[in-house]
């Protein structure tokens, strides 16, 4: 098998699908790629057997037929290449051997016929959303989902589609993030839980674009198709709580405040909060907001800002990681905050994104 190719053409199919190989394998053949080449075009495939992306690109020449290539290797050999680069590369009896230019490299290949595939795919439903849509769904809620929780259903985010709207909610069971778009699926409502890194990874190969992404819905797993590009998960078999008993939509007590006036308050008071813990106590007067962190070391820092808040007083303690997330995720000037009491979740919301809202509950300090 004998191909050649420039760099710009291949290095970003390369990137999109070299998120699927894991650094540390249970088999050797999940740290190569699979290069499949037909009519002088080529097709890559990387998985973990939990996802799995496809990419194509076009040769300049190729004699047709499949092999599989160290992947990171490969990458890294290619991404170190001149941007005008032609890269020729011929596989003969588990050998690849890459040239460009002055530039020569052997690497040890495996078999094609060893290389794994996901289980055959069967949709279920289909819609479909812009990459810009899709993106801003995920990040405005993928940083609540929980990391390597006994909860595994935990461990994913959630997925609603019916007739006419999309939902993504995540929680690691001390927050929550919801996000809503209109879209619709046709007919019937669909749930899905889809694994962590199948959304890390979407979120870091998605465009902020208008180009379409067809998602289908499948019983075992989802897939995305966008830019050449096929991307297909496993899904997290399990049921997802009811998040929207945890919503506080009964909060009386509303704070209006800048979200950049917030943010900076909080950061200083961090500076001598506890590391471990995080916490920072929040006090709410009429016009007048006060924050404050303690410290092992009995370390104090204290902040008031004036405030839109005509309410009852009020004294309560978060984490204060949690509430920077929410405020590094959202992007208008200013953030409402809905209280009920001393001991119930916030509701966090953007005035300019009414679609999205977040919750956050409270520590006991």
């Amino acid at each position: 098998m004998r191909f050649s190719i420039t760099r710009a053409e291949l290095i970003k199919p390369l990137q999109r699908v070299i998120g699927a190989v894991e650094r540390r394998q249970t088999m050797a053949i999940l740290g190569n790629l699979l290069l499949q080449v037909e009519n002088n075009r080529m097709q890559m495939t990387a998985t973990d057997l939990e996802i799995e992306l496809v990419s194509h690109c076009y040769l300049i020449s190729g004699e047709n037929g499949s092999a599989t290539i160290p992947a990171r290797k490969f990458f890294d050999i290619c991404r170190a290449l001149p941007d005008d680069a032609e890269i020729t590369v011929e596989i003969v009896e588990g050998r690849a051997t890459l040239r460009s230019g002055g530039s020569r490299f052997s690497l040890v290949t495996l078999p094609a016929e060893e290389y794994p595939n996901l289980e055959e795919f069967v949709p279920q439903a289909q819609f479909s959303l812009s990459q810009a849509q899709l993106k801003g769904l995920l990040v405005h809620t993928s940083f609540a989902m929980a990391q390597q929780d006994v909860r595994y259903y935990l461990n994913g985010l959630l997925l609603e589609a019916n007739a006419s709207q999309v939902t993504a909610v995540a929680t690691d069971g001390h927050r929550l993030a919801q996000a809503k778009l209109e879209a619709g699926v046709g007919t019937g409502e669909y749930s899905v839980i889809v694994p962590r890194k199948a959304i890390m990874e979407l979120v870091r190969t998605l465009d902020e674009l208008d180009s379409t992404v067809e998602i289908y819905l499948g019983t075992q797993a989802i897939r995305f198709e966008f830019d050449d590009l096929r991307f297909t998960s496993k899904l997290i078999d399990g049921r997802f709580p009811d998040y929207k008993r945890v919503i506080p939509l009964d909060g009386e007590k509303v704070l209006t405040i800048t979200r950049d006036s917030l943010r900076q308050a909080l950061q200083r008071v961090s500076i001598l909060s506890n590391e471990k813990y995080r916490g920072v106590r929040v006090g709410l007067e009429s016009g007048l907001l006060h924050i404050e962190a303690h410290n092992p070391e009995q370390e104090e820092a204290q902040v008031e800002l004036p405030v839109e808040y005509t309410g009852e007083t009020l004294d309560i303690g978060f984490n204060l990681t949690y509430l920077m997330d929410v405020i590094n995720t959202t992007s208008g000037d200013s953030m409402q905050l809905r209280f009920k009491d001393s001991s119930s979740s916030v509701l966090l919301t953007d005035p300019s994104e009414p679609s999205a809202l977040y919750v956050v509950m409270p520590m006991r300090l």
